[in-house]
């Protein structure tokens, strides 16, 4: 009898156990049902928001040749209205514009020096002027004067400076300003990747390079709770008239550093500037740097 009774209690015992278990499974059911749809209304106002930045007001900064062409054609393609930026290159600048718009995008040019802030400061109002705001700055214009470290002279060394680095910094801080008040915009700055370990002859480039790397995680840092971006692409060798100009042999020796075996395209890196600005699937990445080598710097 005693037997009995204890199996009889054990039964009992399990089945208040599996009741319980029901009721806690039933609550968690009900909670993760209410997290769900409490995080599906956030995707969507997200979602929206970011959305939103999709055929935008870009400036493009260097943009009559190479990478900035491509970067501004893209954007353009997208149905982008595009402030295409050059130093002094107008009919290439020109040109631009015109395949921008007959892809269906509008398209400005813009010629201002990089590297001198009254240039920068006019730049970003000739585009509010024109469009009202701006959603995505892409800086790529960049100079290069190389030479070994023993012979550069100060002015070599300031010129890069100042166009590389400072220019970047007071465009993001023009640009920044206008999307702040929004509270949202994407900031995609073209480094290199000599600024991720350094070049011999480029002592100029290479610090510039890293700083805007530096730049870049500063920025997502401190512009995140405002809704905006901030990311940087390090190109390696990419198909251009430099290249195209490279000696044979050293030609085969560069090729064989890059475990692609081939240069990349200016098509390639412009694909990943659309994405960072304009997808709505980049809207969690920010204070990043990518690689566009081929391998060539992977660890």
């Amino acid at each position: 009898m005693a037997a009995t009774s204890a199996c009889l209690s054990q039964q009992l015992a399990g089945v208040r156990a599996a009741g319980n278990m029901r009721r806690g499974a039933g609550n968690a059911l009900r909670l993760l049902r209410a997290a769900s749809s409490r995080s599906a209304a956030t995707s969507a106002k997200t979602t929206c928001s970011v959305q939103q930045l999709e055929s935008g007001v870009c400036v493009v900064t260097g943009a009559s040749r190479g990478i900035g062409r491509a970067i501004a054609l893209e954007l353009g393609a997208a149905g982008c209205k595009v402030a295409v930026n050059y130093a002094g290159s107008k009919d290439k600048a020109e040109e631009v514009a015109h395949l921008i718009e007959q892809s269906g995008g509008e398209a400005i040019t813009i010629g201002a020096n990089m590297g001198k802030l009254e240039d920068i400061e006019r730049l970003f109002k000739e585009v509010t002027d024109k469009w009202g705001t701006v959603d995505v700055l892409c800086n790529n214009a960049g100079i290069t004067r190389d030479t070994l470290m023993m012979r550069m002279k100060p002015e070599q060394w300031q010129e890069v400076i100042d166009v590389n680095l400072t220019g970047v910094f007071y465009a993001t801080q023009a640009a920044t300003k206008i999307m702040a008040k929004k509270r949202k915009g994407r900031v995609i700055n073209i480094a290199s990747v000599v600024g991720l370990v350094g070049n011999a002859g480029q002592a100029n480039y290479a610090a510039t390079k890293g700083g805007v790397i530096a730049l870049t995680k500063t920025v997502a840092r401190e512009f995140s709770g405002r809704g905006i971006t901030a990311n940087s692409i390090a190109p390696g060798f990419i198909a251009s008239d430099m290249t195209a100009a490279i000696d044979k042999k050293y030609e085969e020796m560069i090729l064989s550093s890059i475990p692609l075996g081939r240069y990349g395209q200016p098509e390639e890196v412009a694909g990943l500037v659309r994405f960072l600005g304009l997808d709505p699937a980049a809207a969690y990445i920010t204070g990043q740097t990518f690689a566009i080598d081929g391998g060539m710097t992977m660890c």
